[in-house]
């Protein structure tokens, strides 16, 4: 047995052992890789949303697109299309409707920009005024529409105060016309309006208006060149959505307007063709030119916003 010689004053040196290769750079795991694209548990929070949206939107969209190509007379996939555009009674229901949901969405956003941009601040009684302003939402389509007969109708409390003071010798007619249909539609979508703008302004810096007006600018160049372009895309998505829903305009239509002549909207048509006339393909046709329409102006007016402004919002926009 052969002793291992020993240096003294010295370390002790082990006998010399197999070498072992450097240890490369290790792979990140699966989790934190997907976790580098935001795909982690947070994500698992989308599904119910998803669920619900392929459930209550998608499918039933899908449902109706494939059932517009299959028309109950036969004459091939077109031809309730076909049938839509050559029919001018029908076709003109599209230029009917967007003759209220425009100018119906311009009323709207325009007034809530004033309103909205003197309600952000804080000041006495701020709560009750807007509780006011949304209250409108609470009463439905239907309430409104009763309350606008009574107030706006031939004998309602507008026509008796003209015509109690000399006024008017006649009764204005302020309903069952477009003004009816008009007046309602804003005033259940002005508290979208409101709520939306209101919540894009207090987004905006405020200390921005500031530097602006230590520079000189007085309130209205501040508005132009600070507030609007920055509220500008906030905008044009409550344009769109106040758009959306006088669009789909129906109750109003039938209660304070004149469903056979100026407020013979789409939505009454795609009504009657599936559940008076039980042709559902039919109506499924027009509910898809509905949507192609809506989709067009929403398309329209986000590539204008597009256009308008492309730096930040410097808020909620």
């Amino acid at each position: 047995m052969t002793a291992v010689p020993h240096h003294p004053g010295g370390p002790a040196h082990p006998p010399p052992g197999p070498a072992h290769p450097p240890a490369g750079p290790t792979r990140p795991a699966l989790r934190h890789r997907l976790a580098e694209r935001g795909v982690d548990r947070t994500l698992a929070l989308l599904v119910p949303g998803a669920v619900f949206l392929a459930l209550l939107f998608c499918y039933p969209f899908l449902y109706g697109l494939q059932l517009s190509f299959q028309p109950q007379q036969g004459g091939g996939p077109l031809a309730n299309y076909r049938h839509f555009f050559a029919d001018p009674y029908l076709r003109e229901t599209v230029g009917i409707t967007l003759g209220l949901a425009v100018p119906v969405a311009l009323v709207n956003c325009l007034a809530a920009v004033p309103v909205a941009f003197r309600t952000r601040g804080v000041f006495r009684g701020r709560r009750l005024v807007t509780t006011l302003l949304v209250m409108p939402i609470t009463l439905g389509t239907v309430l409104t529409a009763q309350g606008l007969l009574g107030y706006l109708g031939p004998g309602g409390w507008l026509n008796k105060a003209l015509l109690g003071i000399g006024i008017i010798d006649d009764p204005l007619v302020l309903v069952h016309n477009y003004w009816g249909v008009f007046a309602s539609l804003v005033i259940t979508g002005f508290p979208f309006s409101y709520l939306l703008t209101l919540s894009y302004l207090t987004g905006i810096d405020p200390t921005l208006e500031q530097a602006a007006a230590t520079l000189g600018a007085d309130r209205w160049r501040r508005f132009r060149h600070v507030t609007l372009p920055l509220l500008a895309p906030g905008l044009a998505i409550t344009f769109c959505l106040s758009f959306v829903l006088a669009f789909a305009v129906f109750p109003s239509a039938q209660l304070v307007g004149d469903p056979r002549g100026e407020t013979h909207v789409i939505s009454i048509e795609a009504y009657q063709a599936a559940f008076q006339k039980f042709d559902y393909s039919l109506g499924s046709a027009i509910a898809m030119v509905m949507a192609a329409v809506m989709a067009a102006v929403v398309v329209l007016v986000m590539t204008w916003r597009s256009l308008l402004y492309r730096g930040s919002t410097g808020g909620k926009g």
